[in-house]
């Protein structure tokens, strides 16, 4: 096996960790994404009590934190990796089954009813999900009117195939194609925060019907960047 063999096989554990070498990256992401995540949970005003859901949540090291900001909430996850479900538990063992509940799941059919949660978060994970169109609408059926949705991505370039050649079934999405998205399957606002090269985007969903979105102005980032 070349070098370049294992290091590409060690990448594909950014998708879908499992074994030793699962949970190896699952500890190196939880330490590496940790500067991303504060960055991108400081766009929030957050409230004690809100019920909130992380889409990919790894490592659960986001989940901790999330906790820690509401500290009168609940805190859910999901990831298709068994591997990082266990990683999460862990990691969360003093609130889980009280205030923190992770679960199998897909940010395209995602195991909750309509309307549950005030916040959905998704760190470095929407490179994996596919058809946007379909995640983002099944993201915002599970957000109560008026909820948020954080999108956090250290990368936004579609250009930049450094990482995109490397790991099997990432692909890169650019704020505005995020943005038009959005708009398009159930959200009225985006909003855009760019750093360098990551990205964080807060898109508000509508606040009772579709009636009322003419109220609210969307923002249009390319105008931001």
């Amino acid at each position: 096996m070349t070098k370049k063999n294992f290091i590409n096989r060690l990448l594909q554990h950014t998708q879908n960790p499992n074994g030793f070498w699962g949970r190896m990256m699952l500890r190196g992401m939880n330490r590496g994404h940790a500067p991303l995540a504060t960055w991108g949970m400081s766009h929030i005003t957050w409230q004690t009590d809100w019920q909130v859901l992380d889409i990919g949540c790894g490592g659960g090291a986001n989940i901790a934190e999330m906790l820690r900001r509401c500290p009168e909430g609940m805190v859910y996850g999901v990831d298709i990796s068994a591997e990082s479900r266990s990683f999460s538990r862990e990691k969360n063992r003093k609130e889980l089954g009280r205030r923190c509940f992770i679960n199998e799941g897909r940010a395209d059919s995602l195991p909750f009813p309509d309307a549950k949660f005030d916040l959905v978060t998704a760190f470095e994970t929407v490179y994996f999900w596919g058809d946007l169109a379909i995640a983002f609408r099944e993201t915002a059926r599970v957000l109560k009117p008026g909820g948020l949705f954080l999108i956090c991505n250290e990368m936004a370039d579609p250009s930049d195939t450094f990482w995109t050649k490397r790991i099997d079934g990432m692909v890169m999405h650019s704020a505005e194609e995020m943005e038009k998205t959005l708009l398009d399957n159930g959200f009225v606002q985006v909003e855009l925060f760019p750093r360098k090269k990551n990205i964080c985007l807060i898109a508000h969903k509508h606040l009772i019907n579709n009636k009322q979105q003419g109220d609210i102005s969307s923002v249009n980032i390319s105008q931001k960047l």
